[in-house]
């Protein structure tokens, strides 16, 4: 009996010693990587996280009101282009426009904000176009159209909204892939930043704009062109 008592205690004393190696062994649990989450780049209650391009804060020019921020064009002060005051590179940006009869507007990126260098948002920053194609001369022009990369690559299908709607537009930029979606349609795609885009470019308007479309990290820009043009639901997901 004490000699089966001795031989159950060395078995348990084996067993234990042999589980508490593999307990040391056994490889450290990593967290999974946590998804990128969709944030709101504007409150719906106040210009917060804006300011007007080369300034402090933002404009009087662009009011908020009921989850709308948009540019009274008929203010005679606090003009400009409000853009985000921090950059992003490789994104999925959701937003809503709609533009005033024979408005002109637009929602530009990558913009670099340095008016020593480059004095508009448009100096650097490539831009989806938001216009009245029916109203605005611009929408008579070629690769000047709503949902445009405007001057360099034009939107395959046209499913903007009449004047006064709501248009749900997105960008998508990552690793230099750019996709612009309208109403739920892609419309362009392109890849920036390699030989094929410096072509686009030096054949647009651009091309006596150094450093136009050249930055790979950059601010958003909602654009004042002189007419009243409202945004809402302005989120970002970073990729």
């Amino acid at each position: 009996m004490i000699q089966n008592i001795f031989s159950a205690v060395s078995i348990a004393a084996v067993v234990g010693l042999v589980s508490s190696s593999f307990s040391v062994n056994k490889p450290a649990n990593h967290p999974a990587k946590q998804k990128a989450e969709w944030v709101k780049l504007f409150d719906g209650k106040s210009t917060a996280g804006w300011h007007t391009y080369g300034k402090e804060n933002a404009g009087s020019a662009w009011k908020v009101q009921d989850g709308i921020i948009y540019l009274d064009g008929s203010s005679k002060e606090g003009r400009g282009d409000l853009v985000t005051n921090k950059e992003y590179s490789n994104f999925d940006f959701k937003y809503e426009w709609k533009i005033s009869e024979k408005g002109n507007s637009g929602l530009i990126f990558y913009v670099h904000e340095d008016p020593a260098k480059f004095h508009s948002t448009y100096s650097s920053g490539p831009e989806m176009q938001v216009v009245d194609n029916e109203g605005h001369p611009d929408g008579k022009i070629f690769k000047h159209q709503a949902a445009d990369l405007y001057d360099l690559v034009p939107c395959s299908k046209k499913t903007v909204k009449p004047v006064g709607e709501w248009n749900k537009a997105e960008i998508i930029s990552n690793n230099g892939k750019l996709e612009f979606f309208l109403n739920g349609t892609k419309v362009v795609s392109t890849t920036m930043w390699d030989a094929s885009w410096e072509k686009l470019v030096a054949g647009s308007k651009f091309k006596d704009m150094p450093g136009f479309g050249t930055f790979k990290s950059g601010k958003f820009a909602l654009q004042d062109h002189g007419d009243t043009v409202w945004f809402r639901n302005i989120m970002i997901k970073e990729l």
